[in-house]
């Protein structure tokens, strides 16, 4: 499949900050890619810039074929994104919160109910989803808060570090979610800092450091390229802080 992210020498400052660096990388439908590096290598900046939420200073991002600059009402409707400060409204029930975000979502009425029920039966949340969300588990949580993202049947989806203070079933869960989502040709892309889960979903990384580029490929690139088979000491040896044999 052909590019449905393509990230083209973006930039973007913060007053004297460069926190990203003429950034270009691509992600194709039907593959998830991770994306690495330590904290403040400018991922959640970049992540925003492709869900519309900051303008990058150069450079372009193009998302299923729509400019995030010239076109981003079209960006959005084609784009799924979940990030860890994506709070859910503690007095509606996981059903009632994906119910008013379908409606923003200008999702035709005919279809709401539809979709919700896909997306229960697809997440596994019967058994809580007559409860109010802040009674809910982390886990929970997070299932409704990565189906919202998906509401719309995006083809592609962008995740900012989704499985952040879950437990290993609840983690399992979601990068099983990512699984099928790549099954069912989406593109998507997500930040972590747990390279075990990289290893088991990743068909490629793309890693930053210090706002820069570092390596684009897939694991066995990434080993190839360091002479490391171990995937933290190949990602430390990219990132500059180990040398590689």
């Amino acid at each position: 499949m052909g590019a449905l992210i393509r990230v083209e020498n973006v930039s973007r400052r913060y007053g004297e900050v460069e926190a990203v660096k003429r950034l270009s990388f691509e992600v194709a439908g039907g593959e998830i890619v991770g994306l690495l590096g330590p904290n403040g290598a400018g991922k959640t900046t970049a992540l925003r810039m492709m869900a519309t939420l900051l303008k990058p200073d150069e450079g372009r991002i193009v998302i299923n074929g729509h400019d995030t600059l010239e076109e981003p009402r079209a960006v959005r409707a084609e784009l799924g994104y979940q990030t860890g400060d994506t709070g859910l409204y503690g007095r509606l029930t996981p059903v009632e919160f994906l119910r008013y975000f379908a409606r923003l979502n200008e999702t035709p009425r005919e279809r709401i109910e539809e979709r919700i029920g896909q997306l229960v039966a697809e997440f596994d949340m019967d058994e809580f989803v007559g409860r109010r969300c802040s009674e809910l588990s982390t886990g929970q949580k997070q299932r409704v808060s990565i189906a919202r993202a998906l509401l719309n049947d995006p083809p592609v989806v962008i995740l900012d570090e989704p499985t952040v203070g879950l437990d290993i079933v609840s983690s399992a869960f979601v990068l099983d979610s990512l699984r099928r989502g790549r099954d069912a040709g989406r593109g998507i892309l997500f930040s972590t800092h747990i390279l075990s889960e990289v290893e088991l979903v990743c068909d490629r990384v793309v890693i930053m450091h210090k706002g820069e580029h570092r390596f684009s490929g897939s694991l066995e690139e990434m080993r190839s390229t360091t002479g490391m088979q171990s995937l933290s000491k190949a990602f430390l040896c990219l990132i500059g802080e180990l040398a590689a044999s």
